[in-house]
């Protein structure tokens, strides 16, 4: 019962990672097309095609490996972060600015942290062991 309940979790998850990329494809088309029409390229408009890059990347390594390495939702954070800022403009309270800055930088720190981390601290839960 518990592998065939496994099983229906894994293949749920691999259908749902499916629609998330069809869905993050469809919009990156949607906002080449935005940028299209408005003849403009804005630097916000790159950061989120770069976002959707990595949320595809992140998910065609899932396919291959089944494993998400932690480093990419972290580069996609600190994306988001950076292109909220530039969003918000000028006009922004500069309290906002320096505590935004300063989660890129704590999430910068913990990517350092896992990268630089010593090999054998972590062993990953593999499906061979029962």
């Amino acid at each position: 019962m518990g592998k065939k309940i496994a099983s229906l979790i894994k293949i749920t998850e691999k259908i749902l990672l499916a629609l998330i990329a069809l869905l993050t494809v469809l919009a990156t088309f949607e906002e080449v097309f935005k940028i299209y029409e408005a003849t403009s390229v804005q630097l916000a408009d790159l950061l989120l095609l770069f976002i959707y890059t990595e949320v595809l990347g992140m998910i065609g390594i899932f396919f291959v490996s089944n494993r998400i390495p932690i480093t990419l939702p972290i580069f996609i954070a600190m994306t988001a972060i950076a292109r909220l800022i530039i969003l918000q403009g000028k006009e922004m309270d500069m309290s906002y600015l320096l505590f935004e800055a300063g989660a890129i930088l704590v999430l910068a720190i913990a990517v350092l942290v896992v990268r630089y981390r010593p090999l054998k601290t972590y062993i990953y839960q593999t499906d061979d062991e029962d």
